[in-house]
């Protein structure tokens, strides 16, 4: 059954684009009318505070168990791997004001044994593909499971540093299309996803999210800017997740979510809140967050195999007290 509704994939997408377009008129009203105090209660609602311990720092790292690792590695049946990773962006940009520096320190032009060089990297922000750390945001003075911003300092975080995570995520991977979704090449700056997209996907797909995955949203950003250029997200906004989705993300028992940008659509439209969904993932959930992702050949793989599921693999820099890691994820069908 689930093949004959792949073979007519094209006219299925593109009825649920228009589903989700009424559907995402009538959630946009109701978008512009959530506060700060509705983020507050989420915050409360989607906490994972002391469910591993009051000194747990690896947060929903903790659902990814052996046997989360070896159902994983079952998905390999094709060994086909897709980079998740975007090429070093060397170059400044609206959307790069701190480019990636390569720097060569010996070459071939003279005489010696050995080329080297020299990377010099400002990973946050809207360029480079990295992983958040726990430690990475601060919200009412705190981060994950109530530890105080004063665990950091000159020489880092003290608490929920990105080398708790040095050996690595292992697990079921999944890729959230919501171009793909509502039938369009990218979604537009600033435009919202709300949890009618992410059951939309579930349904077209025939597939769940399960505890201990790492959810990945594709909007398109990296093809939008290959069309129109970069552009300032502060002026033009980014596309992303609506602070609703954080409900979903939290039933769905994630270990860590991706996106192609910030996971936050920009700006917010939440006065007092700019990235509600860093704050519930990061700060209630415990949840790690990948940004930046080139997430266009995933989207094509996922589309041309009909699997939108996949072996998740990564390794951050295990930089003790960093508040995260450049790296490059990858998916293995």
């Amino acid at each position: 059954m689930l093949r004959m509704f792949f073979r007519h994939r094209t006219i299925c997408f593109a009825l649920f684009a228009c589903l989700a377009s009424s559907s995402v008129f009538a959630q946009d009203n109701a978008a512009k009318k959530m506060t700060a105090e509705d983020v507050e209660r989420l915050i409360k609602e989607c906490s994972n505070w002391g469910r591993w311990g009051k000194e747990d720092q690896l947060g929903t790292l903790n659902l990814i168990t052996p046997q989360k690792r070896m159902e994983a590695a079952k998905l390999v049946s094709r060994g086909v791997s897709v980079s998740l990773a975007r090429e070093a962006e060397t170059k400044e940009a609206l959307d790069n004001p701190r480019p990636f520096g390569h720097k060569m320190l010996a070459t071939g032009l003279v005489e010696g044994q050995w080329a080297m060089d020299n990377y010099q990297v400002s990973y946050h922000g809207l360029a480079h593909t990295h992983m958040d750390s726990l430690c990475h945001l601060f919200f009412r003075g705190r981060m994950y499971n109530g530890f105080s911003r004063e665990e950091v300092g000159e020489a880092g975080a003290a608490r929920l540093s990105i080398d708790n995570v040095k050996t690595g995520i292992f697990t079921r991977g999944l890729l959230v299309d919501v171009p793909r979704l509502r039938g369009v090449k990218y979604l537009k700056p600033g435009e919202p996803i709300f949890p009618a997209d992410l059951e939309k996907w579930e349904k077209t797909t025939g597939l769940k999210v399960k505890p201990g995955d790492v959810v990945f949203i594709r909007t398109g950003r990296w093809a939008c800017r290959a069309d129109r250029g970069p552009w300032d997200p502060a002026v033009n906004g980014m596309s992303g997740l609506h602070a609703s989705c954080a409900t979903w993300l939290k039933q769905g028992d994630i270990a860590m979510l991706g996106s192609d940008a910030a996971a936050d659509v920009i700006p917010s439209g939440i006065e007092g809140v700019s990235h509600p969904i860093h704050v519930l993932t990061l700060h209630a959930m415990g949840v790690h967050i990948f940004d930046n992702c080139d997430l266009e050949d995933l989207g094509e793989t996922c589309a041309k195999l009909k699997q939108w599921e996949f072996l998740l693999t990564a390794s951050p820099l295990p930089v003790k007290g960093g508040t995260g890691s450049p790296l490059n994820p990858i998916a293995t069908f």
